[in-house]
């Protein structure tokens, strides 16, 4: 109690990474680890992770807004009609990273998502992410192996690093630290995906 009979709040036990910064701690109380099944979530998680490579995290949450808007709404259909004289506009966009491969890289995916869809084995984009998931073996193994079939398919800027981060974003695997409050909410939401 303090000196005036009130309880101070008790912070709930969070995960290291996301410090104090109220936007990172936002993303990690509502939004990481949060099983997503949306194609337009999932390619925007994947086109965020990308666009971290080599930057921080937050600098990327910083911009997310300015993603949606410049990639309509992670819309694959869309972006996948995408232009050479769009993607040089959006260089100059300062809402975004203006790293070219990284933008191309956007265009190639929504791309490649089509491609899944068109040729019948996937209904969805979301369907074949979560179906490159394995929780069962070891983070890096699973982003290896996601990462290996991403390229295959074609996808670009989805290394190992990448697919790690997106699986852990997306909610393919719980890596919220045991102590963390999340973890046995984000072990629910797991539970109820599967039933």
């Amino acid at each position: 109690m303090s000196d005036h009979g009130v309880t101070a709040r008790q912070e709930p036990t969070r995960c290291t990474w996301c410090g104090e910064d109220e936007l990172y701690v936002a993303y990690h109380d509502f939004d990481w680890g949060v099983p997503k099944h949306d194609d337009a979530t999932l390619f925007e998680l994947l086109t965020l992770e990308g666009a971290q490579a080599g930057l921080s995290w937050l600098s990327v949450l910083r911009r997310r807004e300015g993603y949606r808007r410049v990639f309509e709404g992670f819309d694959p259909l869309q972006v996948a009609q995408f232009s050479d004289a769009r993607l040089a506009a959006i260089m100059e966009n300062p809402g975004v990273i203006r790293h070219r491969q990284k933008i191309a890289s956007v265009i190639t995916n929504a791309r490649a998502i089509v491609a899944l869809r068109l040729e019948g084995e996937y209904s969805s984009f979301a369907h074949y992410a979560w179906s490159l998931s394995n929780p069962r073996i070891e983070a890096a193994s699973n982003a290896l192996e996601m990462s290996k079939h991403l390229r295959r398919d074609g996808f670009t800027f989805v290394g190992p690093t990448i697919c790690l981060s997106f699986l852990q974003a997306s909610g393919m695997r719980n890596d919220h630290a045991r102590e963390c409050f999340r973890y046995d909410e984000i072990e629910a939401l797991r539970a109820q995906a599967r039933t």
